[in-house]
């Protein structure tokens, strides 16, 4: 009955709600004074009397008039907050010295007593109606709502409290917060608990998600309330960051799931200015790969430190098309920097790149073009060497010839004794930048190594997010397999950073943090969505919602990954870059080397790759899981080297 009532009411015209709020409203007004009349005589006999009524009668018109005018007619009774209580107090009070002055004026047998009275009782019914028509809408919406509890009680709890409240999609019931002195108050109606008590919840109100409102913690105290929320099988949301909030590009409601890359990445150091300005502002900068992970998001880093040109390279239309148009757009928030440019071709190509180089009159070139997924060049060698190692051979001569002042070459942690032709083809590409920074005169070469980068294409993140998306199972290739994690942001800050620190020569190590176990990553992304996750096939493993799959090791892929060759490094100026001085080859001995190389991708032939590749300065040496294409003569794969062939 009720429900159907209500259905009713909310489906009606703007208009007749209005209507009906009057009407209520007059009602209420005489209702008030009668019980005015009626407390203060404790008796009715006033009913029977038309001169009682005359005061009613000329506050009636008054009263409706001042509520039209403070605007309580047209707020939405769902929506209506404690600021509401403002206005109506307002209109009561008008209500009540009009009763007054009228009794006082006509003589009216109305006791003095009678308007204070009647303004509290009208206030009471008025403000108690609204509010109760409210609560009684809220709480059968509430009914479809997913109940939640929110962790954090202070300033953006309270917000996203009101800002849920009015929504369709949650139901808050409680609080969570650590903070001793909030634990047991009430906040917004609701009672601030310890987080401990989260189970009790659940059992209690069905929660389903935990919401994080503490857009302005850091990363390891947000790292720290996460882990302590996953034992529970609840869905982990948070609030936008603090930044985003005051830009404007977020709202409170906007609420997202919490994601590995808020967890794994770290507080960043805030960048010189110094440092990021040196090699940029006022020069003219190349970005090669400028459409890749990286080299976009240098590409987004470059155009805020105002370059006179901003070239962008890369030999994909789509890449180089989306971040054109995307520093187009960004053009208005940067007005000194220079125009932007994209150039459709490969790095591979001498004349196009020379040709690049000198109608532009490039001065800073940063080279992130390569090939990078190990076990996809581990199955096309020839152009997986032709991309990383001639395409930066290519794009290093023609800097020498075109006067470059500068050449950052974007390397890997997975150049460092590498198991994968994917590693040993950039350490090739140090080489090379080593080589060309033994030239006195030329531009100032530097190499910075690093791991994997959150978010980056073919990253392992987005591809549990999906199998987990779609019931699982989530495949890991090895139980005890590690991997470094850095934000794309602050890889490219440093990357920036780091060449600008360059003598020549340097190789420059980025301080990854601490190595992550990438089978607890997908357990971790597993409970983030409020679910358990089970391992078949394992001892004492017990039947949950994912199964996580160990696969083995894929081609050419190591355990654990490393960022030094040597045994030393250096600090620098910065306290998360490292330099170090590794064993390099002259010119005059690596070129032969090259060449032979090209000779042997020009012939297709791959045993001769191989056998050049394990005699290179590389450190290269595969092991378990290598291609067979790397090896000799494998009858099985015969297929893939077929298609190797008419690949490359």
């Amino acid at each position: 009955m009720i429900d159907r009532f209500l259905d009713g009411l909310l489906t009606l015209d703007r208009r007749r709600k209005r209507r009906i709020q009057v009407a209520v409203d007059i009602v209420l007004i005489c209702l008030a004074f009668a019980l005015a009349m009626a407390l203060r005589l404790d008796a009715l006999t006033f009913a029977g009397r038309p001169a009682a009524w005359i005061g009613v009668a000329v506050t009636l018109p008054v009263t409706l008039a001042v509520f039209v005018r403070l605007g309580l007619y047209r707020a939405v009774i769902r929506y209506i907050t404690t600021r509401m209580v403002k206005t109506i107090l307002a209109g009561v009070l008008v209500s009540a010295v009009t009763l007054a002055a009228a009794a006082a004026l006509l003589d009216l047998p109305v006791p003095r007593s009678v308007p204070g009275i009647y303004g509290l009782v009208l206030m009471v019914l008025v403000g108690g109606s609204r509010f109760a028509m409210r609560d009684l809408v809220l709480h059968r919406k509430a009914r479809f709502k997913q109940p939640v509890v929110i962790y954090g009680a202070g300033e953006s709890g309270r917000q996203l409290l009101t800002a849920l409240r009015q929504g369709p999609d949650y139901e808050v019931v409680a609080f969570l917060d650590d903070a001793p002195a909030l634990i047991g108050t009430d906040v917004g109606g609701l009672r601030v608990q310890d987080p401990d008590r989260l189970g009790e919840l659940i059992a209690a109100h069905g929660v389903e998600a935990v919401l994080l409102a503490l857009p302005s913690v850091s990363r390891d105290r947000r790292r720290a309330i996460v882990e302590a929320l996953e034992a529970h099988p609840v869905e982990i949301r948070s609030m936008p960051g603090l930044a985003d909030l005051v830009s404007g590009k977020a709202q409170i409601s906007d609420l997202r799931r919490v994601s590995p890359e808020d967890l794994l990445g770290r507080d960043p150091v805030a960048p010189r200015p110094d440092l990021m300005a040196k090699n940029i502002t006022g020069k003219v900068v190349l970005v090669t790969g400028a459409g890749g992970s990286i080299g976009s998001e240098l590409c987004r880093q470059i155009l805020a430190q105002a370059p006179a040109r901003l070239v962008l390279v890369d030999h994909s239309e789509y890449a180089l098309y989306a971040i054109d148009e995307e520093l187009r757009a960004a053009r208005p928030r940067h007005p000194d920097a220079g125009p932007v440019v994209p150039v459709l071709g490969s790095a591979q190509t001498p004349g196009r790149m020379r040709a690049v180089l000198d109608r532009f009159g490039v001065q800073t070139v940063y080279h992130a073009a390569a090939y990078k997924h190990v076990p996809l060049v581990e199955r096309n060698v020839v152009e997986g060497l032709r991309n990383n190692v001639f395409g930066t051979r290519v794009m290093a001569e023609q800097a020498v010839a075109a006067g470059v002042e500068a050449f950052i070459l974007v390397s890997t942690d997975k150049a460092v004794r590498p198991t994968n032709v994917m590693g040993a083809s950039k350490r090739m590409a140090e080489l090379i930048c080593q080589a060309q920074a033994r030239r006195p005169g030329g531009p100032v070469f530097s190499m910075v190594r690093f791991g994997n980068v959150l978010g980056s294409s073919g990253s392992v993140i987005p591809r549990f997010q999906r199998q987990i998306e779609a019931g699982g199972p989530v495949t890991v290739t090895h139980p005890e397999i590690t991997r470094f994690f850095m934000t794309v942001p602050e890889a490219a800050q440093l990357v920036i950073q780091a060449g600008a620190m360059a003598r020549g020569g340097e190789v420059f190590l980025l301080d990854m943090g601490e190595p992550v176990r990438i089978a607890d990553l997908a357990d971790r992304m597993v409970r983030l969505h409020g679910l358990v996750p089970f391992y078949p096939g394992t001892a004492g493993s017990v039947e949950g919602d994912v199964a996580v799959v160990f696969t083995g090791l894929r081609e050419g892929e190591k355990l654990h990954e490393e960022l030094l060759v040597g045994e030393e490094s250096e600090p620098t100026a910065h306290p998360r870059i490292l330099s170090a001085r590794e064993a390099d080859l002259p010119d005059r001995d690596l070129a032969p080397l090259l060449d032979e190389l090209l000779a042997a991708c020009k012939a297709q032939d791959l045993g001769a790759m191989r056998r050049i590749l394990l005699s290179a300065p590389s450190g290269y040496r595969p092991q378990h899981g290598s291609s067979d294409l790397m090896q000799a003569e494998p009858a099985q794969d015969e297929d893939a080297r077929a298609a190797e062939r008419t690949v490359a």
